[in-house]
Parts: C-alpha cells; sequence; structure tokens
C-alpha cells in the first residue's frame, strides 16, 4: 500500500484542493488518499464558517467523483479540539505501516514544520510529499534545505531526500490554480461569482444550506460594532486609531479601522487580542486574518468591517487613510482614558 495523508479546515473545499491531490496521486501512484479536516489548526486563528458537520459533507462533496483512491476521514473532527497531525498519524499507523504513509504539505508549511508538534517524530513516522508552485526552487544541497531539516538529511537525489530517519521528502510541481480559501469566503459572502473556483457539487451544497452569510446576521450594526473594535485596540495602547465610513468608496466593505503598533509583535498581538474580544462579546470569528505571522500588516475582515493593523514604519509607508478621503472619518473617542481620574 501506498497511503497519502492531506489535511486542512476545507473552508471551503475547492478546485486548487483537487487538482493538488488529483495531481499528488497520479505522480505518486497513491492507492488511497485519506482526506481530513481537522477541528482547529492550532497555528492559525480560528475563522467564521461552516460547522464541521458542514464542512465535513462539503469535503465529501467535493471529492465525490473521483473514485475509491480518495477517502474522507472524519477522526480530527470526532477527537475536537487542536488537530495535531502527530495524533492522526499514530491513529492511522494502527492500521498502516510506516513506510506506507506519505504526509502531503505545501511548501510553506514545509518551511514551517518545525513549529508543528513533534515534527522530529514525524519525521521518523511518516514520509513527506511538498506540493509546489511552478518555478519553485526545489532545494538541492544544505544550503537550501529549511535549517530544521538539515540534521535528518542523509542524501539528495533527482528532488528527493532521503532521510537518516528511513523516510524520505519528495517534491511535486502543481499546474498551479491560483485560488485562497479566504478569497473565496469574501467572494461568497458578498454574492460574486465563484463558480470557477468551485466543484459544482460543492457550489450547491452551499447555496442549498445558505453558508457563509451568517457572520452578518450576528451584528445588528456595524457603525456600532466598529467603535465596539476600535476600544479594543485603544485598551492594547494602538497608535493613531482612526475609523471610516466608506460606503461611498467601496463596493465590499461599509467600514474600516487602521492602528499602529510599536512593534510588528504588538500589530499581531493586538489582531489576536480583537479577535477574542469578537468572539467573546459577539460569538463570531473573522472571515479571514492576513499577515499575523509577520505583523507588519496584519487585515481582520469581518466583512462589511475590515480593520488594518500596521507596524507604524509600514503604516507610513503605505498611506492607506488616502484612499478613503472622499469617505467619512468617524470621530472615535477612547473611553477607557475619558473615564481616567485626572491627574
Amino acid at each position: 500500500m501506498k497511503v497519502g495523508i492531506f489535511g486542512g479546515s476545507f473552508n471551503p473545499p475547492h478546485n486548487g484542493h483537487v487538482n493538488s491531490l488529483t495531481t499528488v496521486q497520479k505522480k505518486m501512484g497513491f492507492d488511497l488518499i485519506h482526506i481530513i479536516p481537522n477541528s482547529q489548526n492550532p497555528l492559525k486563528i480560528p475563522m467564521e464558517g461552516p460547522g464541521s458537520d458542514h464542512r465535513l459533507e462539503l469535503t465529501r462533496q467535493a471529492f465525490s467523483g473521483y473514485g475509491d483512491a480518495f477517502y474522507v476521514n472524519d477522526t480530527e473532527l470526532k477527537r475536537g479540539g487542536k488537530s495535531y497531525t502527530i495524533d492522526t498519524v499514530k491513529e492511522l499507523l494502527k492500521e498502516y505501516k510506516s513506510n506506507e504513509l506519505y504526509l502531503i504539505i505545501g511548501a510553506d508549511n514545509f518551511e514551517t514544520f518545525s513549529q508543528w508538534k513533534d515534527y522530529k517524530k514525524l519525521l521518523e513516522l511518516v514520509n513527506i510529499v511538498v506540493t509546489t508552485r511552478p518555478g519553485y526552487q526545489i532545494p538541492e544541497n544544505e544550503n537550501e534545505w529549511p535549517d530544521y531539516l538539515t540534521p535528518f538529511v542523509a542524501e539528495s537525489d533527482f528532488g528527493t531526500l532521503e532521510l537518516t530517519t528511513g523516510r524520505s521528502v519528495e517534491f511535486i510541481t502543481l499546474n498551479d490554480l491560483d485560488i485562497s480559501s479566504s478569497e473565496l469566503r469574501k467572494k461568497l459572502r458578498v454574492g460574486r461569482p465563484a463558480e470557477k473556483f468551485l466543484p459544482l457539487a460543492v457550489e450547491s451544497y452551499i447555496k442549498q444550506h445558505g453558508l457563509y452569510k451568517s457572520g452578518s446576521q450576528k451584528i445588528n450594526n456595524y457603525k456600532t460594532f466598529t467603535d465596539f473594535c476600535a476600544q479594543i485596540l485603544f485598551d492594547k495602547k494602538a497608535i493613531a486609531v482612526k475609523a471610516y465610513d466608506i460606503q461611498t468608496v467601496s463596493s465590499s466593505s461599509d467600514y474600516t479601522l487602521i492602528a499602529s503598533g510599536t512593534s510588528t509583535r504588538h500589530a499581531s498581538s493586538m489582531a489576536e487580542n480583537l479577535v477574542k474580544a469578537v468572539k467573546d462579546e459577539f460569538n463570531i470569528y473573522p472571515l479571514s486574518v492576513e499577515g499575523v505571522d509577520e505583523g507588519r500588516w496584519v487585515v481582520v475582515d469581518y466583512g462589511a468591517l475590515i480593520v488594518h493593523l500596521f507596524y507604524d514604519f509600514v503604516r507610513q509607508e503605505y498611506r492607506l487613510e488616502d484612499l478613503w478621503k472622499t469617505g467619512t472619518e468617524l470621530k472615535l473617542k477612547d473611553q477607557s482614558a475619558q473615564a481616567k481620574p485626572a491627574q
């Protein structure tokens, strides 16, 4: 047996996922690929979207026409909590041998694989297949390998790394489809065409169940919501917090909020605190969060409100406020500062 493992949130599953796995299955000659929707990625901020039952069924619909080589496995959803690949691999090892298992990941995850729980153990238990975009430079010598991997490489030959653990790393170049789940969620939220990005069965299921529209229904007044988010940023010592009504400027959102942090870590921390506070108060997650790993420019998308959090130096470079000159700047007040007694 030659068995692939591919995990993700599948929020929603799209043609990029299908293209990736059908390509890998053909090139690697897999007998079976376990497609595993996760409960929660421990390295990412949760996103707004359908519940686990819907994501599971969407994933089944996406691969329903591709035969017995693809099996949608619900083990991580049943387990609940944060989904760690090491736990899933140990479950699959009850059925398969280590040399039979191949973990399929993207090149971005390959570069940051050392952040995964028990990654050294994973390099002992499974082979790795790295999917890359056209033009990606496959590492050929130790100067090009990620630092974490160097101690494990025994031999490099024609795009395959043989590891000291007895396992291997292989690279598969995809015919790239430029699709992002976060961009798809935005399109679905505002009713823009998404047919060419989604399998027909997935598109039909989304329409039938009215998915990806629930977030806006939980917020009755986005002006009040913007004030709430601004106050969270004030409380976290944000710099130059400004908000704009851009209904006459933008077709994709009604309000925007912009603030600076004193460092990249401060900007990322503000985003994380904002997501938590909104979840606690309104019981929703954002549609997407981008840039939180670097912290130079973090975008938190709540649909009708988009929040931009900058390292202040980067904010001066982009001058986003100039885009909203024809909008209306809202008069924000830091309520916690007003509540402080005079010294």
